[in-house]
C-alpha cells in the first residue's frame, strides 16, 4: 500500500476559501425560511460585516505579501497571488449571492410584512417631501461637494465611508472634458431614512438614494451627466515595531488613528455606474478589476443592521430568550464558600452570564479581597466588569493586562486602559509579540477562618456581558490549588515575563499547548493501536495548523474515532480513505454565535475534557497567549459530554456536514424546520430550569447551580429529534 503523505497540499483545504465557506453558511441563515425575516435581515448584515473585516485583513494581507515578494506557499501549496485570485473570484460570486438574497428573497418577503425599502423614484408625493425636508435639513448642511481638478485634488475618502462620485459637464467655460466630483457622506447619519408609509406600511429609503437625489444642487453651473454611491474599503492592518517603541497605548492609539488611511482593497460601487466614473476610481485607488464589486442593490448591506433594530415588529424577530440565573450565594462570604466548596460551569448564553459579573464586582467591593487580576481582550463601551476595577482601585491591588491590538476594538481598549491608569490600576499590555488571548481573572481573599486563599474565573469568551447574551462560551469558578496556582504564574509571565518550564495543569500558548495538543492527539492514537477505547470530540472556531492536522490524519489512520464541531475554517480533509475516513468535521450557524472551544479526549476510558480560549489555528497556538484548563469535578464532564457535546453532534437542523471537496451539506433533508436543534434544545433546557427557579423563589432561595441539576432526558437529543419530527409528520 502506497504510503500516504500528511503534507501533500491535495489534504489541505484552503483556509481563507473556507472562510468564505463558513460567511456562505451565514447567508444560508439569511435565506432559510425557517427564520423569522427581521432575523434573516440581520444575518445578510451580518455577511457583509464579516466580509468587511475578511477584505481589511485578509484580503489586505494578500496584497502586502505579493507587494513584498513572498514565495512562501500556503499548506494547500499556492503562492499568494494564486491565493488571491482564487478568493477574489469566490468573493465576487458571494457578492451576487448576497445580493440575490435581498432583492429577490428579503425585499419581497419584507413587502409582503409591509415594510418596504423604497427607491426615490417609487415615493409618493408625502414621502418624497419628507425625504427632501430631511435632506435640506440634515443633510445638505454637512456636504461638501468636491470637484477634482488641478486646485482641488481627489479627497482621501475614509475607509468604508459612502460617497457619490459624479460625472460633471461644466455649462460654461469648460474645456467640453467632463469633470469628476465626489461627495462624502457623514457618518453620523443614518444610512436608512424612515418616511412616511401607506396603509399602516413602515417605508424606508436609503441615505445614498436620497443624496444621488438632491446633491445635484450642490454643483450649481454644472449639469451632472452620470452618479453613482461607492465605498473604499482599506487595509486595516496595525503595523508596529514593538521592541522600538516606548509606548504601545500611545503607538497603537496612533495606528488606530491611521488605519482610516490604508491603502484601498476593494471598490464596491453601484452596477450600471458610468464606464469613466467605473475607470477614474479604480486608477485613483490603483485597483485590481478582481477587487471591484459592482452591486445591485446598497453598497453597505452592513447597514441592515438599521432596518432590523428600527423596525418594532417582533412577531418577525426571535422570541426574546431569558437565561437561567445562577446565585452562587447571596454575599461575599456565602459565594467565596461555594466556590470553595465546588467549583462551578456556567454554559453561556443559556446560564446568565450575570454570575460572572457579581463574581468580579463582588470581589471589587469586598473587604477581605486583597487583590484583582483581570486579561481584558474584547469589552464593551459601557462594562460593568471594567467599572467595578475601576472602584476597586484605591482599596485593594488591582492589576490589568489590556490586550490594545484586539482587531476592530482597539479604541474601546485605550479608552479603558487610559481609565484604568487614571484610577491608579496596575496596566499591562502583555508580552511582546504577542496578543493576550487568555481569559482570566484572579482574586486573592484572606477567608473569614484567616486564610488566605485564591479564586479564579477561566473562560472561553471575552469578558462583555453584551457579546455573552449570544455567543455560547463555558466559565469555570474555582479556587482548585492547582489551577489557581497555575493562572498566578501566567499572569506573572505576562507582566515579568517570568516563564516556567511548564504551567500545568493549564495548556499555555505559545510555551506548551500546541506540543501538548499534538501529544494528546498522539496518545489516543496510541491507545486505538492497542484496542483501547480512543474518540475525540472536538468543538473550535477553527481546524487549521498544519501540524494539529497532520496529528488528527495519524490518528484517523491508527484507528481513533474523532468529531470536529467546527464553526468556521477547517483545512484538515475528511473523509479520505485511508488518511481521514474516520474523522467527522460539522459546522453549526444558529440563532448564537459558536465560540466556546472543547476538547474531549477518551484517553483509554479514562476521559479528559479541556475547555479554554484557543482555536487550532497558527495565530492562536504560536502567536498569543493562550490558556486551556482541564475540568476536574466528573459531574461537569459529565454535563459538557451528554447535555452539550452529544446534543452538538445529534443536530440536524442547523449543521452542515464538511465533505472531502470543500463544500457543506446538510446532514439530511430538512424540510419546514423539521430536525433536531442543538440551540433551541439548549434553549428549552434552560426555560425548564427558569420555571424551577421561579417555582422554587416561592419555597425559598435558589441555590448553586450545578451539574447535578441538569435536567432529565438532557442527554438524549436524538430521542427529542424523533419525537419532534413525529410531531411535525402528525401535523
Amino acid at each position: 500500500m502506497t504510503r500516504i503523505a500528511l503534507d501533500d497540499p491535495r489534504y489541505y483545504l484552503n483556509r481563507h476559501v473556507e472562510w468564505l465557506e463558513f460567511n456562505r453558511r451565514v447567508l444560508e441563515e439569511a435565506r432559510d425560511i425557517g427564520n423569522p425575516l427581521l432575523e434573516r435581515v440581520k444575518f445578510l448584515a451580518i455577511t457583509a460585516n464579516n466580509l468587511d473585516e475578511f477584505v481589511e485583513v485578509r484580503v489586505a494581507s494578500f496584497l502586502q505579501r505579493i507587494e513584498h515578494g513572498s514565495r512562501e506557499l500556503s499548506p494547500d501549496g499556492l503562492t499568494a497571488e494564486q491565493e488571491l485570485g482564487k478568493v477574489s473570484a469566490a468573493m465576487q460570486i458571494f457578492v451576487r449571492d448576497q445580493y440575490k438574497c435581498w432583492n429577490e428573497e428579503l425585499l419581497p418577503a419584507l413587502a409582503k410584512q409591509s415594510i418596504r425599502v423604497l427607491r426615490m423614484d417609487e415615493l409618493d408625493a408625502g414621502a418624497a417631501k419628507a425625504a427632501k425636508t430631511f435632506y435640506d435639513r440634515r443633510v445638505s448642511p454637512m456636504l461638501t461637494p468636491v470637484t477634482v481638478d488641478p486646485s482641488h485634488p481627489f479627497p482621501h475618502v475614509l475607509n468604508k465611508a459612502l460617497c457619490v462620485a459624479f460625472l460633471l459637464h461644466r455649462r460654461r467655460g469648460g474645456n467640453g472634458k467632463p469633470y469628476f466630483g465626489v461627495v462624502t457622506v457623514p457618518r453620523a447619519l443614518p444610512r436608512l431614512l424612515r418616511v412616511p408609509g401607506k396603509n399602516g406600511s413602515i417605508d424606508y429609503v436609503s441615505l445614498q438614494e436620497v443624496v444621488s437625489a438632491f446633491t445635484a444642487k450642490l454643483y450649481r453651473g454644472f449639469e451632472i451627466l452620470a452618479s453613482a454611491p461607492f465605498r473604499i474599503t482599506r487595509n486595516s492592518n496595525l503595523y508596529l515595531e514593538e521592541e522600538e517603541t516606548r509606548s504601545l497605548l500611545d503607538a497603537v492609539d496612533s495606528q488606530v488613528s491611521q488605519r482610516r488611511k490604508g491603502d484601498a482593497v476593494r471598490l464596491e460601487i453601484e452596477a450600471g455606474a458610468h464606464p469613466e466614473i467605473v475607470e477614474r476610481l479604480v486608477s485613483t485607488f490603483e485597483l485590481d478589476e478582481s477587487l471591484v464589486f459592482r452591486v445591485n442593490g446598497p453598497v453597505n448591506l452592513q447597514r441592515l443592521f438599521h432596518l432590523y433594530e428600527e423596525t418594532a415588529r417582533p412577531e418577525l424577530k426571535y422570541p426574546p430568550f431569558v437565561p437561567r440565573q445562577v446565585h452562587v450565594g447571596h454575599d461575599a462570604d456565602s459565594m467565596f464558600e461555594a466556590i470553595r466548596h465546588q467549583d462551578v460551569m456556567l454554559h453561556h448564553p443559556y446560564d446568565s452570564y450575570d454570575a460572572v459579573v457579581n463574581f468580579l464586582r463582588t470581589a471589587a467591593h469586598d473587604p477581605r479581597v486583597l487583590s484583582i487580576k483581570q486579561t481584558l481582550y474584547r469589552t464593551n463601551s459601557d462594562s460593568p466588569i471594567a467599572r467595578a476595577l475601576l472602584e476597586a482601585a484605591g482599596k485593594k491591588e488591582v492589576t490589568v493586562v489590556v490586550e490594545l491590538k484586539a482587531s476592530f476594538d482597539e479604541a474601546t481598549n485605550i479608552r479603558w486602559a487610559r481609565s484604568f491608569e487614571d484610577a491608579g490600576v496596575q496596566v499591562f499590555h502583555g508580552v511582546v509579540g504577542l496578543k493576550t488571548h487568555a481569559k482570566l481573572a484572579l482574586i486573592v481573599r484572606q477567608d473569614a477562618d484567616g486564610k488566605i486563599r485564591r479564586y479564579a474565573h477561566l473562560g472561553t469568551g471575552n469578558y462583555n456581558p453584551s457579546t455573552a447574551r449570544y455567543y455560547t462560551d463555558l466559565s469555570l469558578l474555582t479556587r482548585d490549588e492547582a489551577i489557581t496556582s497555575a493562572v498566578h504564574n501566567v499572569f506573572n509571565y505576562l507582566t515579568a515575563y517570568a516563564e516556567q518550564p511548564n504551567y500545568k495543569p493549564l495548556l499555555v500558548a505559545p510555551r506548551d499547548m500546541a506540543k501538548t495538543c499534538i501529544a494528546l492527539i498522539d496518545r489516543e492514537a496510541r491507545h486505538a493501536r492497542r484496542g483501547r477505547p480512543a474518540r475525540m470530540i472536538v468543538k473550535v472556531n477553527a481546524v487549521v495548523d498544519p501540524p494539529v492536522i497532520r496529528a488528527l490524519y495519524r490518528a484517523s489512520q491508527a484507528g481513533v474515532e474523532i468529531d470536529l464541531i467546527v464553526r468556521g475554517q477547517c483545512a484538515l480533509v475528511p473523509g479520505v480513505r485511508g488518511l481521514s475516513s474516520r474523522i467527522r468535521v460539522r459546522s453549526i450557524v444558529g440563532r448564537f454565535l459558536e465560540h466556546s472551544r472543547i476538547f474531549y479526549f477518551e484517553n483509554g476510558g479514562k476521559p479528559e475534557v479541556f475547555l479554554g480560549s484557543a482555536d487550532w489555528m497558527q495565530r492562536n497556538l504560536y502567536e498569543r497567549v493562550e490558556v486551556l484548563f482541564p475540568l476536574k469535578d466528573p459531574q461537569h464532564c459529565e454535563r459538557v459530554c451528554t447535555e452539550i457535546l452529544s446534543s452538538y453532534l445529534a443536530d440536524t437542523r442547523k449543521a452542515r456536514i464538511l465533505g472531502s471537496d470543500g463544500s457543506y451539506a446538510r446532514p439530511r433533508a430538512v424540510r419546514n424546520g423539521h430536525g433536531f436543534s442543538v440551540q433551541e434544545h439548549l434553549m428549552r433546557l434552560a426555560a425548564g430550569a427558569v420555571e424551577s427557579q421561579r417555582n422554587a423563589a416561592v419555597h425559598g432561595p435558589a441555590v448553586v447551580y450545578t451539574s447535578k441539576e441538569v435536567p432529565a432526558g438532557a442527554a438524549n437529543p436524538e430521542a427529542e429529534a424523533a419525537a419532534q419530527d413525529s410531531s411535525n409528520a402528525a401535523v
